[in-house]
């Protein structure tokens, strides 16, 4: 998911640029023109960011920041017109971690957004790869199946990993025996059939509405792509 950016700003332009720059960059704004439509979404989700106006039609953007820290440290960027350094002053008093005067650069702006969350999340608040699918840990012989670690018979782990690592190609019965069992002569085509039967009950038990392992029948075995 993107993180999301708490935007309150009246002015229609203004908003618009800055919501067109950080989409830009991966975020994700959610745009407000008063501190009240603000505070309703505030309690609702949750934000990584706030941007916000001090001129705004119903409240005071300071006062709106004090409603903010109340019950949160989310990082606060002032936008304004105002260019007095006492009002810079007091919003970085009151809990804002930046203060940006208008006229303004979206890029600028956006860089700034940037910065303090590369301060105050690991990754800097953006969005990070999905986990994989299947994650196979040979050294654990261990297998997570998103993110959840299956309890694996030695030969359910080696199947699995089989078709793990090559998802899409399809195995027959000969092969996946050739390469998971020890003594391949010794099994019967019906014992990897039973070996899939189960680890698809237990892929089930996390997911059941997938069924990640694709019969072909008359060929053999395949994981989805």
């Amino acid at each position: 998911m993107h993180p999301l950016i708490l935007l309150v700003e009246d002015e229609p332009s203004i908003a618009d640029n800055i919501v067109f720059a950080l989409k830009t960059e991966g975020f994700e704004p959610v745009w407000c023109t008063t501190g009240a439509q603000a505070m309703a979404r505030f309690s609702r989700e949750s934000f990584a960011l706030v941007i916000l106006d001090i001129g705004l039609p119903d409240i005071n953007g300071f006062d709106l920041c004090r409603q903010i820290r109340t019950t949160s440290q989310v990082p606060i960027i002032f936008v304004t017109a105002r260019k007095d350094e006492i009002d810079r002053v007091v919003g970085l008093e009151i809990g804002a971690d930046d203060y940006v005067v208008k006229p303004f650069s979206p890029r600028e702006l956006t860089a700034r957004v940037k910065a303090i969350l590369r301060r105050t999340e690991p990754n800097g608040g953006l969005p990070t790869a999905p986990a994989p699918v299947f994650a196979i840990d040979d050294e654990r012989c261990e297998i997570r199946y998103h993110g959840t670690p299956l309890a694996l018979s030695r030969y359910e782990f080696r199947l699995l990993r089989i078709l793990a690592n090559k998802p899409g190609r399809v195995f027959s019965r000969d092969q996946l025996m050739e390469q998971a069992w020890d003594e391949p002569e010794t099994a019967l085509d019906r014992t990897v059939d039973a070996h899939i039967k189960t680890l698809r009950g237990k892929l089930r038990v996390i997911r059941p509405d997938e069924d990640p392992i694709r019969t072909h029948r008359g060929m053999g075995y395949s994981l989805k792509e």
